[in-house]
């Protein structure tokens, strides 16, 4: 039994809300369970100094969890002068998953930041935010296309991310932090709305796992993958 009583393959609850920050050119609050995320995007009509040229643009993300998103006070990185190693890999992940789904030259010389940040943090938080950080993408593009900003269909395909472990013996769905924390195997899965996959992160904490295990986690991450992208159109067609 898992401890919040779901069954293997289920996922938490996901909800997302867009337009949340009423500034930015695209926005949305996303939950997964009790893990939520902040997510805008930025249009800026210029790319960094060594793409300039190129004709082509860029998409990148930042992340950052607030200092009470979890059970205590973290510091804020800004206050301590330095990003740790977990903050860079973070969002250089939820960068890369992003572009992957992004046709550079339909973007022109523009970049758009997807800022992530952790409000509540309950397990997932970098799955949650590339779920999310997409539905901002979409909306930002799509503000770009309205005033003819870009040079043709700029988003190739939907992405999103889930977690999958093996906790307690078991394969099982969207890990929430007690299953995080307790789990002999932990993975998280990136994969297009075609069902393509753009990363897997894949961790043996205290035994090694089996190609088996592995094939279940990534059916489970299919499964989740695909309630994923449903949710993001009709988030996108409301």
């Amino acid at each position: 039994m898992r401890p919040s009583g779901r069954q293997a393959n289920q996922m938490r609850a996901v909800a997302i809300e867009r337009n949340v920050a009423m500034k930015a050119e695209g926005s949305c609050l996303v939950s997964f369970g009790n893990t939520k995320v902040m997510v805008t995007a930025s249009v800026e009509t210029t790319v960094p100094g060594w793409m300039r040229g190129k004709g082509q643009g860029w998409v990148t993300a930042e992340y950052g969890m607030l200092p009470r998103a979890t059970g205590s006070r973290n510091r804020r990185e800004a206050t301590a002068g330095k990003q740790t190693g977990r903050t860079q890999e973070i969002q250089r992940l939820i960068g890369r998953s992003l572009r992957a789904v992004v046709d550079m030259q339909a973007l022109g010389e523009a970049q758009i930041t997807l800022d992530c940040d952790v409000l509540e943090a309950d397990g997932g938080t970098r799955t949650a935010a590339i779920t999310g950080a997409y539905v901002a993408l979409a909306d930002a593009i799509r503000w770009m296309d309205e005033r003819k900003l870009t040079k043709g269909k700029a988003l190739r395909d939907s992405v999103a991310a889930v977690s999958c472990g093996i906790y307690r013996g078991a394969p099982v769905l969207d890990l929430d932090y007690l299953e995080d924390v307790e789990a002999h195997t932990d993975a998280n899965f990136v994969m297009t709305g075609a069902g393509k996959f753009v990363e897997i992160q894949g961790t043996a904490e205290q035994q090694p796992f089996s190609r088996d295990e592995l094939n279940a986690l990534m059916t489970l991450a299919e499964q989740g993958i695909g309630e994923l992208t449903h949710i993001q159109q009709a988030v996108l067609s409301a």
